[in-house]
């Protein structure tokens, strides 16, 4: 029966993708496919301390961008931002374009850019949720190497404990 399960069904580590092309992560530090959106963090090109959080809901193509303390972004005027073209140009090199356009639901055309074939108007959403788990991804790029289970993830079970 066992050696029936696929081999993730074994264990509770999941397999990190790596990215289809090199990112530079000091422009978008955070982009993922989640919640039905595109959403990330864009980092401030005029202030090193402010970044905003931008996404874009698949299907409707509805975006927003706003700092992480929800200002909206002064350049969301009927049209996305440069955020939202950086943030939709890392992920096509996170997940590969065939990727983001299936979960966005939008059909590119051969040679054609993502951007362009939304049709989306801006509309709220809250950049917390997004900014704090782009603030947990950076907790666990600090945690140090190891093979002991984190306190946080406890309820996972451990490697080879579930038959």
């Amino acid at each position: 029966m066992v050696a029936e399960r696929a081999a993730w069904e074994q264990c509770s580590v999941v397999r990190v993708v790596p990215p289809v092309e090199p990112r530079k992560l000091a422009k978008v530090p955070f982009v993922e496919l989640a919640d039905g959106r595109l959403q990330g963090v864009v980092s401030s090109g005029s202030d090193v301390a402010r970044v905003y959080v931008s996404s874009i809901t698949a299907g409707t193509h509805t975006y927003d961008c706003s700092t992480n303390n929800n200002r909206p972004c002064g350049a969301l005027h009927g049209s996305p931002c440069k955020h939202l073209h950086a943030l939709a140009g890392e992920a096509v090199l996170q997940y590969g374009l065939d990727r983001v356009a299936r979960y966005l639901r939008v059909e590119v055309p051969e040679g054609g850019r993502l951007m362009s074939c939304l049709n989306g108007a801006p509309e709220r959403t809250p950049a917390a949720v997004v900014f704090s788990r782009f603030l947990r991804h950076l907790a666990y790029l600090e945690v140090p190497d190891s093979t002991d289970p984190l306190a946080e993830l406890h309820w996972f079970p451990a490697m080879g404990a579930v038959r």
